[in-house]
């Protein structure tokens, strides 16, 4: 399984942009999907989580009633839309999904740069 991520690029504080990552194929047995940041010399956070089966979404407070995650299952891709962005917001961004079938999985994205300028 691959996820291919797209949709990152340079925009101005208070823009818009929204990511996709696309699975390869269908992935079975998810517990869970989500997008992750990192920049340069700091850990990978998450920035925003989606339960399938209806358990829900759930944000980082910093990206909270900004960014809105979501998922398309006929087109296997995730989306995360990101709006009234701010230069903090600047970072790479991974998406991930786990899964547990006996053991667990994960499989993560390339990363795309989303870069805010002021």
């Amino acid at each position: 399984v691959q996820l291919v991520e797209s949709g990152g690029g340079l925009v101005q504080a208070g823009g818009s942009l929204r990511l996709s990552c696309a699975a390869s194929e269908t992935i079975v047995n998810i517990v869970a999907m989500g997008w992750f940041r990192q920049t340069p010399g700091k850990q990978r956070d998450l920035v925003a989580s989606i339960i399938p089966g209806g358990g829900g979404t759930n944000y980082a407070e910093s990206v909270r009633g900004r960014f809105t995650i979501s998922r398309d299952n006929a087109k296997n891709t995730m989306y995360l839309q990101m709006n009234n962005l701010k230069v903090e917001d600047t970072a790479v961004y991974y998406c991930n999904v786990r899964t547990l079938r006996g053991t667990w999985t994960e499989y993560w994205g390339q990363g795309t740069q989303v870069t805010v300028s002021s």
